[in-house]
Formats: structure tokens, sequence, C-alpha cells
């Protein structure tokens, strides 16, 4: 049981094929060199959410079913995971299924392996976008969803009749994007949706990498909204996150233009930012106007937290850290300060 120091080793050992994603903040494929620098602390986790690791591993053996394990494993303030943390999940995975990982395990395992205290339930749009990935990666076909869902967002159905659409399949359609027009049929869609298939598909696109022809025609339903009389923000919220994906000549304007207004610095505006767009961050001028906004709502519990999350990212960190030290707008001094009289404990 000792000889097994990460989940890679357990894999390899067994003869297992996996895929590892990225569950914490976009849908997101982990390379397996990159997760077992990961895992040997070579480097830090490259995408942490509140100072954990969010991943989906599934693995599988010639003729066997597929196993996904969701696991939330803690990091250290540096980003690197906490090796303990993989050694107890290792020894619960032993004593369930064996190092060979080809046993079929009781109930009573399968309970016990469940109720580990490093396994997590996702949302169930990621649910959906991270199985609609995984089986279109393996070649496995679409949930008996797709076709209905390809359908309506073809156009062919009435836009009202959206009740019988499911969610799985509009996941299905995102993932498959390169083929079958999906990608055509989702751009023309966009405008034409009502608001309850428009939020379930914006949920799906802001997992996925987007063809320029659709970012732009979400950009341009962004703009649109945004410059309306009354915008409504949590829109704007989705809208943005579902554009995350896109190349940063589309996403930073985007962003640059919610940031210059602050009546659209919403916190649910600003957590969307936070949570999948910190590609356009990058700048020391973007992520100081994000964190002047996020200073501006006046909310020092919302700042510590998003900013505490944002200088964990390996990306972001060196940033984040030059504007914490950098000159700036008065809201944003106050705030810093009140994080850092937090951060002494004071």
């Amino acid at each position: 049981m000792d000889k097994f120091h990460t989940l890679t080793q357990l894999l390899d050992n067994a003869g297992c094929q996996y895929n590892i994603f990225d569950l914490g903040r976009r849908v997101n494929e982990i390379d397996v060199s990159q997760f077992k620098a990961v895992e040997d602390n070579r480097q830090p986790y490259p995408w942490p959410l509140q100072q954990h690791a969010h991943i989906a591993i599934s693995f599988w053996q010639p003729q066997h079913t597929p196993w996904i394990w969701f696991l939330r494993l803690p990091l250290d303030e540096r980003g690197l995971l906490k090796q303990a943390a993989v050694g107890d999940f290792i020894k619960y995975v032993i004593e369930a299924m064996g190092a060979t990982l080809n046993s079929e395990p009781t109930e009573e395992e399968q309970e016990k392996l469940a109720a580990n205290p490093y396994t997590f339930k996702p949302t169930d749009d990621k649910m959906a976008i991270f199985h609609a990935q995984i089986r279109h990666q393996l070649d496995l076909p679409a949930s008996q969803f797709y076709e209905h869902a390809q359908q309506y967002l073809s156009g062919k159905l009435d836009w009202q009749q959206w009740q019988g659409v499911g969610l799985q399949g509009i996941a299905d359609i995102c993932a498959r994007m390169k083929q079958e027009n999906n990608a055509t049929f989702i751009r023309k869609a966009i405008v034409n949706l009502p608001m309850t298939p428009l939020y379930a598909l914006l949920g799906c696109l802001e997992h996925c990498t987007l063809p320029d022809p659709l970012s732009t025609r979400i950009s341009e339903h962004l703009s649109a909204e945004i410059n309306s009389q009354d915008p409504d923000l949590f829109l704007v919220s989705a809208l943005i996150r579902a554009i995350s994906g896109s190349d940063s000549k589309i996403l930073t304007p985007a962003l640059e233009s919610i940031l210059a207004q602050p009546e659209l610095c919403h916190r649910e505006v600003l957590i969307a930012i936070a949570g999948r767009c910190w590609s356009g961050l990058l700048t020391t001028d973007n992520a100081a106007r994000f964190l002047l906004r996020l200073a501006e709502t006046n909310d020092q519990a919302l700042f510590n937290q998003l900013f505490a999350d944002l200088v964990m990212l390996p990306v972001l960190r060196g940033t984040m850290l030059q504007v914490l030290h950098g000159q700036a707008e008065p809201a944003l001094v106050a705030a810093i300060e009140k994080l850092q009289q937090h951060a002494r404990g004071q």
C-alpha cells in the first residue's frame, strides 16, 4: 500500500488508461504529464479554486466500463498538492478496489469509497458538459438527448417548445461543436432562444473553446445588453462567462467594456469574471481595474475571497502581487489595506 505515492502511479501500475479534467473553474482537460508534475510537487496546480484542486479522473481497462473519481484535494499556500491527502485517498481506493483496480467493489465498499472526505459532487451543468466531452473524446455515441437538442437549436422546432430539450443534449452539441454544423446552429440560435434554454446553452459554452464567429455573435449580444437602457446583470454575467473560451482579441475588449462601467460591476458579474475569465486579467491595467470595481462593491469579504483565489492562479500571481504593491485608486488602496490587516489577523 505504501509504494503508491501518486494517483497516476496507482493507475499506471494497474495498466489503466485514463483522462484527467479540472472541474473547478472551466471543465478543462489536464495533460497527464502536467498532472504528474503537479503530483510530484514540481509545479503548482494550474487552476485552483478556493485552495483546492477539483478534478475528475476517468479510468478504464480493456472491456471494462470506465470509473470516474470526482476529487477535491487540498492545496498549500503555494498551490502545491498536499501529499498526505493524496495518500489518504489512495488508501481508501486500495481498501475498496485493490491495487489492480479491476475488482468490482461490493456495495458496502462502494459506499465507503464514496464517503471519503476527498470526493465531491459537481454541479449539474459541469456534470453534463464533462460527460459530453469525455464521451466525444473516447469516440462514444452522444446521449439519447442529442438529436432532439440538435433539431431544436437548428430552428426546426418552435423556439418556445424547449421544455423537452435535455441539458445533456445541449452539452453534447457544445462538445461536438466541430461536427454536423453544430457551431452554426448555436450561433444562429443565440438570438432566438427564450431565456431558460439560453441560460442552459451559455452555461455549457463557458466550458468550451469557441470558434471566432460564435464568440463574435455572443460578444455582440453582450454589447447590446450592456448598452441597453436597463441591462440585465445576470444575463451580462452569463454572456461574459460564455466567451471565457474565446480568443483574447474578443474576450479582452468585452471585459474592458464591462469594467469601464461601474454600474455593470455587480457582484455576480465580478464573480463570473474571476471564476471563468481570468485570462482577460493578465495585464496589470485590467487586473487593477477589476480589483477597483471589486473594492467599489464595499464587500470586503468578497474582495478578500476573490483576491485570494486569483493570486493562487499561477498565471496571475505575478500580476496580482504587482497590483497589490503598486499605485492605485483610493478605494482600491483602502480595500488592499483591509485585506492585509485580515491576512495579519488584525
